[in-house]
């Protein structure tokens, strides 16, 4: 048994590997600057893990796990690298920790968290015992602590992640690529290089699950073909696997198929989970039948409360698709049950107040023009908060304006700019009316002000009282 150590424990990919090297033997240990979901979750576990960062922590230990967010000037990390400890990424840590089980891998710039929960739950559904590695909380699950689960079956599911090309360490039996467009070009330079990593990851597998309907996939695909990999192709029409709006319909087989998130992109997302399933011996039957009881993933579509007849749902859409994705799938949720039945939904559905966080300054440079149009929709208050770097220094220039100076709000709505976090969070309390939903929406610490909405709005409330 050996001790490994995590920096950076709390965030949503490193509390599942955290609870997977656990699992496979290791003592494990890990740090983090602040509280989070995933770190009470492993604290819950009753995993040694600690607030803030010290040299010490990694005196004696024989692995130190880092994230590409973990800066080079990390204590812990200059403290490991002067006594020689061995370094690994969290994706090799994972890779480690899974070395004796077959592997089903979700890729994709967007939907890969509840794909690849999904593709988990489909196997549970069917009685395969898988373990997962996701990004996210996956509920329902008994046993899984944060975004990890150990099962029994000797396969896993892992969200494999390209940000930083460090998906391309896994070798996966069966893949999934849902989508490619322009993302984590700091990293990759070009979109020409970030297309050439998805085709390598597409290649080193035995079958490929591929959207029919994303062209860059279907590039891919034909490359993919002529390497010799089997392909499962999927979508609404023309596609090997045929997802309808009650069924899901493979080789003249039809089986009934009920997806409980909102969404078009979600039944997409959930027939590729079951086509990969199916693909590592789930039986289709069962897979199908069993996606009416996912409950979903942490920070996707997640309820976080209601109050004074608002509705507050938190999302990790932190690019323009998925944002624009969100905000459509956000007008078929029902109002808030304590809302007035009467104008509580306008004709293009419910009326949302957005408050949006973007999400590291070279994504923001690049798709502002994307965000702004995915962002101007009608019958909306939006509010953008000020842009979360994370691991980046700031950019000259770049900040939330650009993205609302570029805005075409229609008439009804509006749009501002609010860049400190909390002042953002009481602006969109206060503007909420009942019958409206309130979307916090970014992959930064946005998701904390749920709390503190909901607050607002009871306070609002009981004033009335």
């Amino acid at each position: 048994m050996s001790k490994v150590h995590f920096i950076g424990v709390g965030g949503s990919g490193m509390s599942a590997v955290a609870k997977l090297t656990a699992a496979a033997g290791h003592q494990v240990t890990g740090s983090d600057q602040r509280v989070s979901h995933y770190f009470e979750a492993l604290e819950d576990a009753g995993m040694s893990v600690v607030i803030g960062h010290d040299a010490a922590l990694v005196d004696g230990v024989d692995q130190v796990v880092i994230s590409t967010a973990v800066r080079d000037t990390n204590p812990e990390l200059v403290r490991a690298r002067e006594l020689g400890v061995e370094i690994v990424h969290r994706s090799e840590a994972l890779a480690r920790a899974l070395d004796d089980q077959r592997l089903l891998a979700v890729a994709g710039s967007h939907g890969k968290t509840t794909t690849s929960a999904m593709a988990a739950h489909a196997c549970h559904a069917a009685g395969v015992d898988a373990s997962f590695a996701v990004g996210a909380r996956v509920l329902g699950v008994e046993g899984a602590v944060a975004g990890g689960y150990a099962g029994s079956a000797g396969i896993a599911v892992v969200e494999a992640d390209e940000s930083d090309g460090s998906f391309l360490r896994y070798h996966p039996e069966v893949a999934i690529l849902l989508n490619i467009e322009p993302d984590h070009l700091d990293y990759y330079g070009t979109v020409e290089r970030l297309h050439d990593a998805f085709e390598e990851f597409a290649k080193d597998c035995r079958v490929l699950v591929a959207c029919v309907e994303d062209p860059v996939v279907m590039d891919i695909v034909a490359r993919v073909q002529a390497a010799g990999v089997q392909v499962i192709t999927y979508g609404r029409d023309n596609a090997d696997v045929v997802v309808t709006s009650d069924t899901v319909v493979r080789d003249g087989h039809e089986y009934p198929f009920e997806v409980p998130v909102p969404g078009v992109h979600m039944r997409l997302n959930a027939a590729a989970a079951w086509a990969a399933a199916t693909s590592m011996g789930a039986d289709p039957a069962l897979a199908a039948a069993g996606m009416a009881t996912f409950r979903g993933t942490g920070r996707r579509f997640q309820a976080r409360g209601e109050a004074d007849g608002v509705r507050v749902i938190d999302d990790y859409a932190h690019h323009p698709t998925e944002v624009a994705a969100l905000l459509a799938a956000a007008r078929t949720a029902p109002v808030a049950t304590t809302a007035p039945a009467a104008g509580a939904v306008a004709s293009q559905g419910a009326r949302l107040v957005v408050l949006f966080q973007p999400a590291l300054f070279t994504r923001t440079q690049l798709h502002a023009a994307n965000f702004a149009r995915a962002l101007s929709v009608e019958n909306a208050d939006i509010i953008v908060a000020g842009v979360h770097g994370d691991r980046e220094d700031p950019i000259d220039g770049v900040n939330s304006d650009l993205i609302v100076d570029q805005m075409d709000v229609p008439t009804g709505s509006t749009a501002v700019v609010i860049e400190d976090l909390d002042a953002a969070a009481l602006h969109a309390a206060t503007v909420a009316r009942p019958g409206d939903i309130i979307l916090t929406v970014g992959s930064g610490p946005v998701t904390d002000t749920g709390d503190a909405i909901l607050d607002a709005l009871r306070e609002r409330e009981l004033s009335r009282e």
